[in-house]
């Protein structure tokens, strides 16, 4: 038999108060880049939020959105919206976190009707793409 081991690791971090949250602050390391967030963090706290709401219905804490609508405070239709953001497809959801900036991934967009279907969501984004190339084409042609 083997003898236990722990090990113990310590990180210097820093817990600042910022108006309405905390920060975790921690040191810079030479010659490491800091690596800046670009996520919209309306848009990760409704994922979150809604990735909590789901686990709460599949561990049975509630039966039904409206308990949880009840339950939390917020209008049910609202709830309703934010747990259609568990249906995103796996790289759209990175791409959100990644903070890849592009038009559908903003949270008043995802508010609206998308496909339910993966393929269909990777559809929409592409369809976006070449409009908003598009649009950006013909805005540089203009200025030519």
């Amino acid at each position: 038999m083997s003898v236990a081991t722990s090990i113990t690791v310590r990180v210097p971090l820093a817990i600042r108060r910022r108006p309405g949250r905390k920060t975790v602050v921690t040191p810079v390391q030479e010659g490491v880049p800091a690596l800046p967030t670009r996520a919209d963090p309306a848009l990760v706290k409704a994922l979150a939020r809604a990735f909590r709401y789901q686990r709460l219905l599949d561990e049975g804490r509630y039966a039904s959105i409206s308990e949880i609508a009840a339950a939390e405070n917020i209008e049910r239709g609202y709830l309703g919206t934010l747990l259609r953001l568990t249906l995103l497809a796996p790289e759209i959801i990175e791409a959100i976190m990644d903070g890849r900036r592009h038009e559908m991934l903003a949270l008043s967009r995802l508010m609206d009707p998308f496909p339910s279907e993966w393929s269909g969501q990777r559809a929409a984004i592409a369809a976006s793409d070449v409009l908003l190339g598009g649009q950006e084409k013909s805005v540089a042609e203009r200025c030519e």
